[in-house]
């Protein structure tokens, strides 16, 4: 059974990129004109006005994903948010995030302004009302939530874990003292940082995450290499295995996600190949996932997701209705 646990409707800022990307993804279900005519573009345009005007919780928009979901035949399909994306979340990124009066700080803070937008009830209200649609396609749509973990709010956190009936909620750690470690304004910081410290600190809170009770699986394990550096390999293995156990030991999932193909400069899913071996060798349960942010990534390069599942020595995959876990085989 094919499935994507890991699809995002929007993620900011709203940057040119966003825009083109955006724009590509609406072009795709443009019929009529002759694509690259007036005709076309300015339908187009009407559809990225549309798109902006209305936000991401649209039913056209979501078609696009359900539509994609249906030609790579994704049976089952987790539609999750960042917790900074909403508003009753901002105050647990002010108090962690470094946010003072220097340029890390007031680029973090800014980033901040531009992608915390929207409200949790107006997310779940709105998938709660697409469920029946993509069921009459042989579709299932899950909804969950991809929250930060900081040691120390495990109270907030659970807050929003309590706050609706999640099919799944997911644990990541994309800040490591204050820094976050996915965004590329970010980078020239780490790269003075010691290599060892970052990593280790990472995976540390990997393992409280897991131990936190909060979670059904963890998000992109190894997600710390979105700063774009990492150490020898060889160096991180003795993390890996201490993950490896505590996900097993705490019955919390994680995920293989084949965004970081999109990425330089490592273009490898997460967890890595070795990672995801040892993954294996401990009897973690895992599950497939795009972390799709356009509707054309559903799905993207699952089957090699599938492949190296396989290799690695995973016999099953994970998936998750109402906050329980079920296997299913892998074929």
């Amino acid at each position: 059974m094919k499935v994507d646990f890991h699809v995002h409707l929007e993620e900011g800022p709203y940057s040119s990129s966003w825009l083109q990307q955006t724009a590509a993804s609406l072009a795709s279900a443009l019929t009529g004109d002759t694509p690259g005519s007036r005709a076309w573009m300015d339908g187009l345009v009407k559809k990225i006005k549309e798109r902006v005007q209305e936000g991401p919780y649209s039913t056209s928009w979501l078609d696009l994903y359900r539509e994609r979901a249906k030609q790579r035949g994704i049976r089952v399909v987790g539609v999750v948010e960042h917790g900074y994306r909403f508003v009753e979340c901002r105050s647990l990124y002010e108090r962690h995030l470094h946010g003072s009066s220097d340029q890390l700080g007031r680029k973090q803070r800014l980033w901040l302004d531009q992608v915390c937008c929207e409200r949790l009830g107006d997310f779940t209200r709105f998938l709660d009302a697409q469920r029946m649609r993509w069921e009459e396609d042989g579709i299932s749509l899950r909804v969950g939530i991809e929250l930060d973990f900081f040691q120390g709010e495990e109270q907030a956190l659970s807050q929003v874990t309590a706050a609706y009936d999640w099919d799944f909620c997911m644990g990541a750690v994309h800040f490591v003292e204050g820094m976050a470690v996915h965004l590329p304004e970010t980078r020239e910081y780490i790269s003075r940082m010691p290599l060892e410290n970052l990593y280790s600190r990472y995976f540390d809170l990997v393992e409280l995450a897991a131990g936190s009770g909060l979670f059904d699986l963890i998000a992109h394990p190894d997600g710390v290499k979105a700063c774009g550096y990492r150490p020898e390999e060889a160096s991180l293995l003795s993390s890996y295995q201490r993950v490896a156990r505590s996900l097993k030991r705490y019955q919390v999932a994680t995920e293989v996600n084949t965004s970081g193909h999109r990425h330089a400069p490592f273009q490898e899913m997460s967890p890595s190949y070795r990672l995801l071996e040892i993954l294996a060798q401990h009897g973690v349960a895992i599950t497939p996932s795009s972390g799709a942010i356009y509707p054309d990534q559903v799905g993207n390069s699952h089957e090699e997701a599938y492949k190296a599942l396989k290799r690695a020595g995973f016999s099953s995959i994970a998936v998750f209705e109402q906050r329980k876990q079920q296997l299913f085989q892998l074929v």
